[in-house]
């Protein structure tokens, strides 16, 4: 099956507008044009796309699959011209990273400002994804690398295992948990808490948690970072489950009290991920061993020793 690029344009134009006429507008065509090409599109991919209605067009379920696809290239497209233009300004190199949530918010921007000021012809793009999207990124070559927590069975990786984190529950002081050493996970459930935005990874792997113990946490909020749950915490609004190194990090700031999960998953490895027998460039290798070397690792382990 050929699908031309301006096709994909084209129906991303439709989908916006929900107007043919709309689209073939923008895109400088006539309408007839437009309709013949989508007419084309939909033989070519043997199924209907659009629903026509009075009021315009809506995307069939195979409409908004082809949809969702066509974004995704053309975005990949933007990201190469992006990168040519800046290899044509003399950038040598281009890194694409998708990390965790603890990763980008934790330690990578430390680790990146260390390694963009050494390599200043070298350009990183770091995205926060799900552990599931991570592994499969480093597969199929979407991503460089991949930074994850926990246990990986996916073959066909290097897994570059750089330190370790362990997952705590901060609690406001006076709390009825406050007064345990140790809390599990059904006990957590019985009270308000405070959850990280969807897409993040930390609340992925809660979710998961949920549908395995078939009980759900009573989510009262939901925020962008590990701050602003210790900031909720400290408030009075419920509990919530983050690492330890930024829980540690914000009880400089917020009053809150930490409580080890007497859980298995609570301890978790980092890896970094790359994809087994690619000859990676120096740089990218380099980046490596800059997460693997950044001296914060060493401090959060020292940390937890007190």
């Amino acid at each position: 099956m050929h699908i031309d690029l301006r096709d994909l344009v084209l129906f991303n134009l439709i989908a916006e507008t929900k107007s043919l006429t709309k689209a073939a507008e923008r895109n400088h065509l006539s309408l007839p044009a437009v309709s013949t090409r989508i007419k084309d599109l939909e033989v070519n991919a043997g199924v209907r796309l659009l629903y026509r209605t009075p009021r315009g067009v809506a995307l069939t379920p195979a409409g908004q699959s082809v949809l969702r696809h066509a974004r995704t290239v053309l975005s990949e497209i933007e990201h190469m011209k992006s990168e040519l233009q800046r290899f044509g300004e003399g950038v040598q190199g281009s890194i694409r990273v998708f990390a965790n949530t603890t990763a980008v918010t934790e330690f990578m921007p430390e680790v990146l400002a260390s390694f963009l000021s050494s390599h200043p012809k070298v350009d990183v793009d770091l995205q926060e994804r799900p552990t599931a999207e991570i592994i499969r990124g480093v597969l199929d070559g979407t991503t460089d690398l991949g930074i994850t927590s926990g246990p990986i069975a996916a073959e066909g990786l290097e897994l570059h295992t750089f330190s370790s984190d362990r997952l705590v529950l901060a609690v406001p002081p006076g709390h009825p948990l406050d007064t345990l050493d140790k809390v599990q996970f059904n006990q957590i459930v019985d009270y308000d808490y405070i959850g990280l935005h969807q897409g993040s990874t930390l609340q992925h792997f809660v979710d998961q948690l949920m549908q395995t113990a078939r009980r759900r946490l009573h989510i009262r909020v939901q925020v962008s970072n590990f701050e602003s749950v210790c900031r909720m915490v400290e408030a009075g609004v419920g509990v919530g489950i983050v690492p330890e190194s930024a829980a540690r990090r914000n009880r400089h700031t917020t009053k809150i009290s930490i409580k080890t999960l007497d859980e298995d998953w609570a301890l978790r490895e980092r890896h970094v991920l790359s994809r087994r027998g690619d000859s990676l460039p120096s740089y990218t290798q380099e980046l490596i061993d800059s997460i693997m070397n950044y001296p914060g690792h060493a401090e959060s382990l020292a940390g937890k020793s007190e």
